[in-house]
């Protein structure tokens, strides 16, 4: 049959096995599937270059479906063609129409929402959360030039979802680094889960704002196949250049079938009676559009290029003093002081140079965060990607680049990643290996006030710590190193792991705790101070607090341990043996509110079994700004002398 009947015919089988397989999953998106069925089935029968067997392959061209809940489509075309599926560690094999029938269910790996780490590898990440995957789509683009891989990335975001702030946090990113290859495709339906759109997703409105962000916008109709072929076609011909190129599709949401088309759909599968009459209307509309036409070659499925992978060699980082020489720091480095988020920088330099796999983004403040030094450096720079500030679409654009193989750092004060927690989240449930680090974290920044401070950062990232990702591995660690050395060599531990990590760093400038010599590993701890009557257990900028609050209670004649608590998880043994040796006394001390290294603790103790007294010293108000340090510490009560007193009373003793 003709193109246009064969793609008709394709659409219509795709939507029938989308009805079906949400039907008996008895949850999920028929409608907003039968929307792309034709945009599904010309591009993945037709247009794009990829190999179904190797859906991950390097050179294949890229479908990111950020309207994750339309996903049966997708499903029912990589059922239908046989794309290779399996878990980690699993045999690929083809995915089957029966496959797509298991969809939601506990033992399949056809999820609800699409995740590559539950063995569905077409998607490279996991979506669902709306507006995040025009950033991912162009993570992928900036791993694609690197390699020099001409090849395109598709994006299909919904109308709706384009009131996601996060779209246009895209648009901008993808207009600034001219990331030609990626092609966005606007699903116009109409119809929201509760409503109409706006007028303001219509499609000419969203026509209008990508016009304004420099696209060249093809606007066709979502269920007319020549047009959609031409409109695909014509955007790989001039994206090839510079031009940037976007595809807006008026669809019907629920096509095909007149009974389930309108409002009340959303989210909600025919069944019974209502099934019985959409599959009816489904073969009057076959019959209507696939009927007395001739017969020709209608699809084929284009392989492409052959990726061939330049190694890419590592080598081993110089220590940190070395590196301070190297880099004309050697005066700063015999003053003993040097802030974390300085040393942070420096390990980023030397890591760039050892390690090509380095990519480092940055959300505006990189003379803060000090990403500078890499980004300044010319043999560096084109794995610097500024990100203005738009922290959400950072992390999607990391979740992007770790998905096509690269090592992301991503970098902003830490109390502005709360804007992405979402994508953070999403990021860790895909599996992506993000490497997230927050400059003038805590209290300690004091001036500049709470609305600069991250205070429920510990607590957020900590509960990531407290479950098993897909690998086994704790799903993310929290680091706050203390001193430059642990910072510098924390950096190094980061890039080494396979795995999402938070690490904090602060401005303050603080004397060395260590040396080049001292390990850090994942999990670890040190011991500062030997003692035996308690253990004060601390992290980052509060651990010369408390070292400060060890000469107080030395006074008093207190023998009190210190433990650096660096990381989230931690070797709870380990920990608990030095609070036993302390008589069971455990003060912890934190710059930020609770729930983060003393409900950690407070976790170990009780499943240790033992018997120990804990106290919490934390964050309990909003801070306001004060003008030095000492004078915020003394304000939340967090400075050496509070911190003693409490010791102190811990052992029954009046200061």
């Amino acid at each position: 049959m003709s193109f246009e009947a064969a793609v008709h015919a394709k659409a219509i089988d795709l939507d029938l096995l989308s009805l079906n397989m949400t039907a008996a999953a008895g949850s999920g998106h028929p409608t907003t599937a039968l929307s792309l069925g034709h945009i599904v089935t010309v591009l993945m029968y037709h247009h794009m270059k990829w190999l179904p067997d190797d859906p991950r392959n390097p050179s294949s061209d890229r479908l990111v479906l950020s309207e994750g809940h339309a996903v049966p489509i997708v499903y029912a075309a990589c059922g239908d063609i046989g794309v290779a599926i399996g878990r980690a560690g699993e045999t690929p094999r083809p995915m089957t129409r029966k496959d797509c029938l298991t969809l939601r269910a506990d033992d399949s790996m056809i999820d609800g929402h699409p995740n590559p780490m539950e063995g569905f590898p077409f998607f490279d990440a996991a979506t669902g959360s709306l507006g995040q995957g025009l950033s991912v789509a162009a993570g992928l683009a900036i791993a694609a030039r690197l390699d020099d891989i001409d090849k395109r990335i598709f994006c299909i975001i919904g109308d709706g979802e384009s009131r996601e702030g996060q779209i246009w946090e895209a648009a901008d990113f993808i207009a600034d680094h001219a990331l030609t290859s990626v092609i966005p495709i606007f699903n116009c339906n109409g119809l929201g889960q509760a409503d109409q759109v706006s007028d303001l997703q219509s499609s000419k409105v969203i026509t209008r704002k990508l016009e304004a962000v420099g696209f060249t916008v093809e606007v066709i109709d979502g269920h007319a196949p020549e047009r959609i072929r031409q409109a695909l076609e014509s955007a790989r011909e001039k994206s090839s250049g510079k031009e940037r190129v976007a595809i807006v599709a008026n669809t019907v949401k629920g096509w095909g079938a007149p009974c389930i088309q309108g409002g009340g759909w959303h989210g909600k599968p025919a069944t019974g009676a209502k099934l019985d009459q959409a599959r009816v209307e489904f073969g009057q509309t076959r019959a209507r559009l696939t009927s007395a036409l001739k017969t020709s070659d209608a699809f084929r499925l284009n392989p492409p290029p052959t990726f061939t992978k330049i190694p890419r060699e590592n080598g081993v980082p110089m220590v940190l003093s070395a590196a301070m020489k190297e880099y004309d720091m050697g005066s700063t480095l015999a003053t003993g002081r040097f802030a974390t988020r300085k040393a942070f920088g420096l390990a980023l330099r030397i890591l760039g140079h050892t390690n090509a796999d380095i990519h480092v983004l940055d959300a505006d403040v990189k003379n803060s965060t000090f990403t500078e030094w890499f980004a300044n450096d010319r043999d560096l720079a084109p794995r610097f990607s500024e990100c203005k500030i738009a922290e959400q679409n950072m992390a999607s654009v990391a979740v992007g680049l770790s998905a096509a193989g690269r090592i992301p750092f991503l970098a902003t004060f830490s109390k502005f990643l709360t804007r992405a927690y979402d994508q953070i989240e999403m990021g860790i449930n895909s599996g992506a290996n993000l490497k997230i680090v927050g400059s003038h974290s805590g209290i300690s920044l004091a001036s500049d006030g709470p609305s600069q401070m991250s205070l429920p950062d510990v607590a957020w990232f900590r509960s990531f710590s407290t479950i098993r990702n897909h690998q086994g591995n704790p799903g993310c660690y929290v680091l706050q190193p203390a001193d430059a050395y642990a910072a510098y060599a924390l950096t190094q531990t980061m890039a080494e792991y396979d795995g999402a990590c938070y690490m904090r760093v602060f401005r303050p400038e603080v004397e060395f705790l260590y040396d080049d010599k001292t390990p850090f590993n994942l999990g670890g701890f040190e011991v500062l101070n030997q003692g035996r009557d308690l253990m004060i257990a601390s992290a980052g900028y509060m651990v010369h607090e408390c070292n400060k609050a060890l000469e107080h209670l030395d006074r008093q004649g207190i023998d009190a341990t210190l433990v650096d608590l660096y990381s989230l998880p931690f070797d709870e043994d380990g920990v608990l043996d030095v609070a036993n040796s302390n008589g069971g006394n455990i003060l912890v001390v934190e710059d930020n509110y609770g729930g983060g290294l003393g409900s950690a603790i407070a976790d170990a103790c009780t499943s240790g079994g033992d018997a120990f007294t804990v106290r919490q010293m934390h964050v309990r108000r909003i801070p306001k700004s004060a003008r030095t340090t000492d004078d915020i510490l003394r304000q939340c009560g967090l400075d050496a002398e509070s911190i003693a007193i409490e010791a102190a009373k811990m052992v029954g003793v009046t200061v």
